[in-house]
């Protein structure tokens, strides 16, 4: 009936088996919590600075798009920049040979559109190349390189066809020929 009770674990006190038996480790919850909240956070910041690097990439190219959205159109209008150059040249020797009023109405009449165009152009920020000077290969391409007593070596001689900035883009660049 009864059983025999081992009268040494009577004797023990209940505080000295607690100290022997290894219980696992209590966690803190607060600090698991504040450990998960900084990993959140730091997320949360990597992300947001993701975004705003992102949001002021595309606000550039959009911005960037937009100034440039033209470059199209003013290059097929260079084409009658050109043909006005030319036309004007040609006029301005017929005028040397005869000096006819026809030829003063016309010179006259393609100078206005001349002018006009050339307005046009300026206020969709197109601008002429300066062509005076030291070559530079950012702004002129070289067609040719002539002899010149003139001229030092590497300096424009003459300008085959005008070059044109968009900005501060070059549209086209200015055709020269220089100095050997």
């Amino acid at each position: 009936m009864g059983e025999k009770v081992d009268e040494e674990s009577k004797e023990q006190p209940i505080e000295e088996i607690l100290e022997n038996v290894e219980l696992p480790e209590e966690k803190d919850p607060l600090k698991e919590a504040q450990d998960e909240a900084a990993d959140w956070k730091d997320k949360f910041l990597r992300s947001h600075a993701d975004f705003e690097n992102t949001k002021k990439r595309l606000h550039k190219d959009k911005s960037t798009a937009i100034s440039y959205a033209n470059e199209s159109f003013s290059k097929d209008i260079l084409a009658v920049m050109d043909s006005f150059d030319q036309a004007l040249l040609s006029i301005a020797k017929a005028e040397e040979q005869e000096s006819s009023e026809v030829i003063e109405k016309m010179k006259e009449g393609v100078t206005l559109t001349y002018e006009q165009l050339k307005k046009i152009l300026e206020k969709n920020s197109i601008t002429e190349i300066a062509c005076e000077g030291e070559f530079d290969p950012n702004h002129h391409q070289v067609i040719m390189q002539v002899d010149s007593d003139a001229h030092e070596s590497g300096h424009i001689v003459q300008v085959m066809q005008k070059g044109y900035m968009i900005k501060d883009r070059v549209l086209r660049p200015s055709m020269v020929s220089t100095k050997k």
